[in-house]
């Protein structure tokens, strides 16, 4: 069982990614998932989060207006649509699952975490 990200790559300021966060060898359905962002030498930032159903989000504040998490459960994925890119915005994104959330329905610790990728916003 795993989670596998995709949709990473280098786009130029103004820019537009989707993200995925696929499980396999499990049913996501039941997780709370977060995307997560680091760049080297820095601690982890958490992005933002997505309960169960979908009917609950979080975002931190330097992505509000311009990230879009939402899910797909019968495809056993979450997505991460990344609007208005900026250079700040360049990180190595990972997804988690958890099955119990902390505030703002994000994971608890993580009882899955993807492999991550990279995104490079150029200026």
């Amino acid at each position: 069982a795993r989670l596998v990200e995709s949709g990473g790559g280098l786009v130029q300021a103004g820019g537009s990614l989707r993200l995925s966060c696929a499980a396999s060898g499990f049913s996501l359905d039941r997780y709370v998932v977060g995307w997560y962002r680091q760049v080297s030498g820095k601690e982890r930032e958490r992005v933002s989060c997505i309960s169960s159903k979908g009917d609950h989000t979080y975002y931190v504040d330097s992505v509000k207006g311009r990230f879009t998490i939402s899910r797909d459960n019968a495809q056993n994925t979450v997505y991460l649509q990344m609007n208005n890119l900026k250079p700040e915005d360049t990180a190595v994104y990972y997804c988690a699952a958890d099955l119990w959330y902390r505030d703002n329905y994000c994971p608890s610790s993580g009882d899955y975490w993807g492999q991550g990728t990279l995104v490079t916003v150029s200026s």
